[in-house]
């Protein structure tokens, strides 16, 4: 059965005008029009969030680099995914009121002086991952160069990784509360920090598949300390700035 599109007048059949991209069927504006749109719009419970979830705590490299190579539609895109789940966090962190630091450490090794600068790294964790995700690129991208992928491709793996650690947090995060509030908070810390390392081990060595396991690992490793010298170059950079601003 041919179709007049609603939106630009291409006849065509099937269920998506093959001009403009509109669905055959626009449906009629009602309240179950209204819940579908925040569905899509926010969540994109029907094909996105929940499926890229699941897929990054089942078969995290394969399914990025899936992504990469062109099998899309089911995936959430990662620049949004990770900017809803940034923001998701920031808002349980800004109610709740948990840190991942331990401020009593912080307090004794770096000073009062500095305590409002950690304060505001834990306020503020979720800018923290936004802010990686260049430089673990960065990172990735000089170690495992001889795969074949450009620096784009490698800002979205790790663009999803980040989202990896982000829903990691959210789904943890009663059980951070109560534990940065005890005395168990440094080791606490610890085990999420070691988590997050897991995580990314794991991300790399799945989507490089073309290297052997040890290889892969011991890239992994080579990338992830190449982006810590590269974090603390920048974070020692941070505090001189942040050291002349309160002199």
């Amino acid at each position: 059965m041919q179709i007049t599109c609603k939106n630009c007048n291409q006849t065509y059949s099937g269920h998506f005008c093959n001009n403009c991209g509109q669905p055959a069927d626009t449906h009629k504006l009602n309240l179950h029009f209204i819940w579908h749109d925040i569905q899509h719009a926010f969540f994109h419970f029907d094909k996105g969030v929940l499926f890229t979830a699941k897929e990054l705590f089942t078969r995290p490299g394969d399914s990025i680099r899936e992504f990469i190579e062109g099998k899309r539609v089911k995936h959430f895109k990662p620049i949004s995914l990770v900017i809803i789940l940034a923001t998701l966090y920031g808002v349980l962190r800004h109610f709740f009121h948990f840190s991942i630091l331990d401020k009593k450490a912080v307090a004794e090794i770096q000073g009062v002086e500095y305590e409002s600068l950690n304060e505001w790294i834990s306020h503020h964790y979720y800018w923290i991952i936004l802010l990686s995700i260049p430089l673990f690129s960065i990172a990735s991208y000089l170690v495992f160069r001889r795969q074949g992928y450009n620096f784009i491709e490698h800002f979205v793996l790790n663009t999803y990784m980040a989202s990896q650690r982000l829903l990691l947090r959210i789904a943890i995060f009663p059980i951070t509360k109560y534990y940065t509030e005890s005395n168990y908070n440094k080791l606490f810390v610890d085990i999420l920090m070691l988590l997050d390392i897991v995580l990314i081990f794991w991300s790399y060595i799945t989507f490089f598949n073309n290297l052997s396991r040890i290889k892969a690992f011991l890239y992994s490793i080579f990338s992830y300390l190449l982006f810590l010298v590269i974090f603390v170059i920048l974070l020692l950079l941070g505090v001189f700035i942040f050291d002349i601003h309160v002199k």
